[in-house]
């Protein structure tokens, strides 16, 4: 499977990401986040193959999770509601997301890509 990067154009920290890709000469399938959400099954899916708590996928320093107050918000919201939120605007989700065949990896740390991918 080839890997794809879920990003956002606009987004330094994909910008990044996809040139350490190039530059590791990767292929990877590119899926713009602010044009094709993803859907709450997905997520699911990622979450649990990110071996990440639900809370890791949001982005946190994003004009829109601060509009909605969502930092006091979650803490009451089941994990089930968490996804059914993410899934509604991918602005809401921490950027890129990796999708590998069995990993996924959220955000962009170098070390982590490189265990992965080299």
């Amino acid at each position: 499977m080839t890997p794809m990067i879920v990003c956002y154009d606009k987004c330094s920290t994909c910008r990044k990401a996809r040139k350490w890709l190039d530059a590791h000469e990767i292929d990877y399938a590119v899926r713009a986040i602010d044009k094709d959400n993803p859907t709450a099954e997905e997520l699911r899916a990622w979450v649990t193959m990110s071996g990440l708590d639900v809370q890791k996928f949001f982005n946190t320093s994003g004009k829109l999770y601060r509009e909605m107050n969502l930092k006091d918000k979650l803490k009451t919201m089941s994990d089930d509601e968490k996804i059914e939120l993410l899934s509604v605007d991918g602005m809401l989700v921490k950027r890129p997301v990796l999708v590998l065949e069995d990993k996924v990896l959220v955000g962009f740390k170098e070390d982590a890509y490189a265990k992965e991918l080299i």
